[in-house]
Parts: C-alpha cells; structure tokens; sequence
C-alpha cells in the first residue's frame, strides 16, 4: 500500500505543487478544499498518482474530524499532512495601532486553533505507529516584524512557534513536523490572482510553488530542520 499524504486546504498553488511533489515519489494524495469546484482539475494534474478529493472546510472542528476519518477509510493512513489553508474571503489584516483585543484573537482562531485541532486528532495515531509527519504552511511575519500584515501577524508567530517546539517535543518518537515560512506571493495561487487583480501602489515579490514543494520533501526525507524559509521581499 502506498503512503498517504492528506493536502488540506488545497489549492492550484502551493497545495497542488506539494501533492504533485509526493505523488511523484509514490505517495496516495488525498486534497480537501472547501468546495469540490476545482478537484477534477486537480485530478487531471495529478494524472497517474492515485488521488482522492474531499470537499470540508477544515477550521470547522466537526467537519476536520469528519474529513479525516474519511480519508483514512477509504485511502488508508495518513502518513503525512500538509496543513495550508487560506480563506481569501476573509477579512484582511487590521493595522495592530487600531486592532482591539478581539481582532487579534479571531486571527488565532482562525490560524493557530485549527493547526492545534489537526495535530490533536492526527497525533495520537501517528505516536502509537511510531511514524509521521506534520507539515504546516506560515507567514514570514511570524519571524519578523511586519507591520502591513497588522492583526494576522501575532498568530502567524503563534503557529511558527507551535511547530518548532512541536518538531523539538517529537524528538525521538519517529514524527516530523515542520514549517515553511513563507514571504511573498506564490505563484499560480488563488491569494497571487486576487492580489494581482489590482493596483496596491506596490509590489510584492512571487514564489515558485513547486519550489517550495521540493523543500518541503527535503524536510520530510532528512529531518534535520524543523523550518524553511522562503522570502521573495527585498528586506525584512
């Protein structure tokens, strides 16, 4: 049987690059988005790699829990998850001189509860086997100061460090996790095409997905380090 990686919050960026990375070295890839719209596309891509595709929106605690046990019947175990949505729709960063107390925490609900809630229901399992691996997407701003990304840039250094001293905690157990921090637009993602759509009086810098793929595969293979970090700005 094949290992199977779980790609949740699939999209035509990162997300598929990462699932067509695996897929490559023989993995199962099991891709769960919100809205089945685009997943006979991605099936198309991932042509020649045994792929599921499962709609849920994964912040929801009930349907994460839900979507896992589905996909743990009908593909097998997971062996890997990659952890990386993004609700485009939402609402964008505050400035933090103007964001109250509850604007920050909504930005923790929406990022660092939800990675916690996976690891909670994955963990266990992958402890017992004595194998796995966890695989979070982030922001640069969780390592430097960023003042444009405003209220998401505290829980974006909330996630970064729940997964370095996750990756030091799971020392000696045969599970990985680790964490691509990620500084600019990537390309052929659906955050780059909203972005693009129109004059910000600036610009951002661009990622190559499968680039940052190959290196998420490098982490999953050697284990050396619990971070990758990808920068497309000029300074930080």
């Amino acid at each position: 049987m094949p290992k199977v990686i779980a790609v949740l919050g699939v999209g035509p960026g990162l997300g598929l690059s990462i699932a067509r990375r695996f897929g490559r070295e023989g993995f199962m890839t099991a891709l769960v988005s919100r809205t089945e719209t685009r997943h006979a596309s991605y099936r198309e891509s991932l042509a020649g790699t045994p792929t599921h595709t499962y709609a849920a929106d994964v912040t929801d605690p009930a349907r994460l829990e839900a979507v896992l046990a589905r996909i743990t019947e009908e593909a097998g175990e997971i062996d890997t998850v990659y952890f990386g949505p993004a609700d485009i729709a939402g609402p964008g960063p505050v400035p933090l001189t103007s964001a109250g107390a509850d604007t920050v925490r909504a930005a923790f609900d929406a990022i660092v509860s939800p990675a916690a809630r996976l690891v909670e229901a994955v963990l266990p399992g992958m402890l017992e086997r004595g194998s796995g691996s966890l695989l979070f997407a982030g922001g640069l701003s969780g390592k430097y100061p960023m003042p444009m990304l405003g209220s998401l840039a505290p829980a974006s250094a909330a996630l970064r460090m729940y997964v370095l001293t996750l990756n030091a905690a799971l020392r000696e157990t045969g599970v990985y996790a680790g964490t691509l921090t990620i500084g600019g637009l990537i390309e052929r993602g659906d955050i780059h095409r909203e972005f693009t759509k129109q004059d910000h009086g600036f610009e951002v810098g661009t990622l190559d997905p499968d680039v940052i793929a190959g290196k998420a595969w490098s982490l999953y293979v050697e284990r050396d380090d619990a971070e990758a970090e990808f920068t497309a700005m000029a300074t930080v």
